[in-house]
């Protein structure tokens, strides 16, 4: 079995960019899919979900570079559960995607 993902969607916020302590980059940044469908009443229903994608090392920097809140991006990846218990002791499980490529989509402005 393979664990791979490939998402669609557009920024929500600037990527969040670190430098962990031995010197590795990462962005962190979160992107929006809409799914539009009719439900059993023939309404159109548009929900949003919304995925964290983590990149690392040159991809970071091309993140870093390139991704800006709105633009439009395809993520290729794998999906990764971390599981953390917080302060009060409630654990929470979290899933996100670590991406090995990145296409961004740029609009042609209007003439």
């Amino acid at each position: 079995m393979k664990n791979h993902v490939q998402l669609i969607g557009r920024l929500g916020a600037e990527p969040q960019v670190k430098i962990l302590d031995n010197g590795s980059k990462l962005t962190k940044f979160s992107i929006a899919i809409n799914n539009l469908y009719t439900n059993k009443q023939g309404e159109k229903v548009n929900t949003t979900q919304w995925h964290t994608v983590i990149t690392w090392g040159g991809l970071a920097n091309i993140a870093e570079r390139l991704l800006h809140k709105g633009v439009q991006v395809t993520v290729d990846g794998k999906l990764l559960n971390r599981q953390y218990t917080d302060k009060t002791g409630v654990t929470h499980i979290n899933t996100e995607i670590v991406a090995n490529e990145l296409f961004v989509h740029y609009q042609k402005a209007n003439s």
